[in-house]
């Protein structure tokens, strides 16, 4: 039977702090700590919270916390194609529409595409219709030698981009199916080798064959502020920009000589 003060611990120590900076992080003493770890003492549901934040537990935990503390979860998890996540469902749109001609999808916590602008269409040509099947994993579109992983001039450093990227969210959340995914490309095998510095300064590009050119992007990362909704903190906006002037030409081309499609230019929530 899991305990708060187990869960606690494991979120501690998967921080690499000690019982002394959690207490001076949360403002209270090192024993007390220590008592709520061991089950000597109860924590309210504030102190629960309070020492979740500290640690950075991700929302969905939270509530596992709460629940093996003998309280109610405190975040709601509404699915985005949901009537009362319509507002959020809208602004996705907006953005991802604003983006264009340069890509940009949405993900969720297991990096599953859930949203995608119209020019991501282009990077899809000639990928294994067999890794384009709902739910269509990010990763493994990227990485796979039937998706775009045979289109990437720069594999290397975006595998080890993905290895280092992966290997914290497990870390961080202690996910089993991004675990999954983590093995799936990179377990018992040598890392990639170290990073080549990258021509720009700014970001490492990830560089691609793209109908007889070669398509130079880098790209951010989005995520809601301050949410409540575990849905929420869990999705990001991955967003994709041209790191040099003939790319921007390039994209801008493309989506001038694109025929119109024929449904809406944001796919549908499939989640």
């Amino acid at each position: 039977m899991e305990t708060v003060g187990g869960l606690l611990r494991e979120w501690r120590h998967s921080r690499r702090l000690s019982q002394l900076d959690l207490a001076l992080a949360a403002d209270v003493s090192p024993r007390y700590v220590s008592l709520v770890e061991t089950g000597r003492s109860r924590p309210s549901v504030g102190m629960v919270l309070r020492l979740a934040a500290h640690l950075e537990v991700p929302l969905r935990h939270r509530n596992r916390l709460l629940v093996a503390a003998g309280f109610a979860p405190r975040y709601g998890e509404r699915p985005l194609a949901g009537p009362d996540m319509s507002a959020v469902r809208d602004a996705l749109v907006q953005v991802l529409r604003a983006h264009e001609p340069y890509p940009a999808l949405v993900v969720d916590r297991r990096w599953n595409i859930v949203m995608a602008n119209a020019p991501v269409e282009h990077f899809l040509e000639d990928v294994d219709p067999g890794l384009l099947v709902a739910p269509v994993n990010m990763v493994r579109l990227g990485l796979h030698p039937r998706g775009l992983a045979s289109r990437i001039v720069n594999l290397t450093e975006v595998r080890s981009f993905f290895r280092a990227r992966l290997s914290r969210q497990v870390a961080r959340t202690g996910d089993p199916v991004v675990g999954a995914l983590y093995d799936e490309f990179f377990a018992g095998r040598e890392p990639d080798g170290p990073v080549p510095p990258p021509e720009s300064e700014v970001a490492i590009p990830m560089v691609f064959r793209f109908r007889g050119d070669e398509l130079r992007l880098f790209s951010t990362i989005t995520t809601f502020g301050t949410p409540q909704d575990i849905t929420l903190e869990e999705i990001s906006i991955e967003s994709y920009y041209p790191a040099d002037a003939d790319s921007a030409a390039l994209l801008r081309s493309t989506a001038d000589t694109r025929p119109a499609p024929p449904g809406p230019p944001v796919p549908p929530v499939t989640r």
